[in-house]
């Protein structure tokens, strides 16, 4: 009976902390989303900054602050070392769909995301 109970306060417990887990990752994707989608050969100093502020946020996923990581250091395309880093979270099963969505397109971009990931970002505005 206190491995069910005790099973049952943890399931609450973290579907109480999800929410806010996942917040965080939505607010951040969102703001990649919206760097991205105007995207013109790299992102601007202010969105450098909002960027940066991502990366240093210790409530967003490790996988979230690599793709803002790749787009604050993008100039015209991501680095080859971000490209790795970022093709790992592609293939890497238990990433988030969002974090793997991000990463393909931003893996993709050349100088501007296309047309087709202008409208998958738009999707996540």
């Amino acid at each position: 009976m206190k491995t069910i109970l005790a099973k049952a306060m943890m399931v609450l417990g973290l579907a109480a902390f999800a929410p806010f887990v996942l917040a965080d990752d939505a607010a951040a994707a969102q703001t990649i989303a919206g760097v991205l989608v105007d995207l013109n050969h790299f992102p601007s100093a202010d969105e450098k900054s909002a960027l940066m502020a991502i990366t240093n946020d210790s409530s967003v996923s490790a996988g979230m602050k690599a793709v803002a990581q790749a787009v604050h250091d993008m100039q015209h395309a991501a680095s080859a070392d971000a490209k790795a880093q970022l093709n790992s979270l592609i293939e890497d099963s238990g990433t988030d769909d969002q974090v793997k969505s991000l990463a393909e397109i931003v893996v993709g971009i050349n100088h501007m995301p296309s047309a087709d990931a202008k409208a998958s970002l738009q999707a996540m505005l």
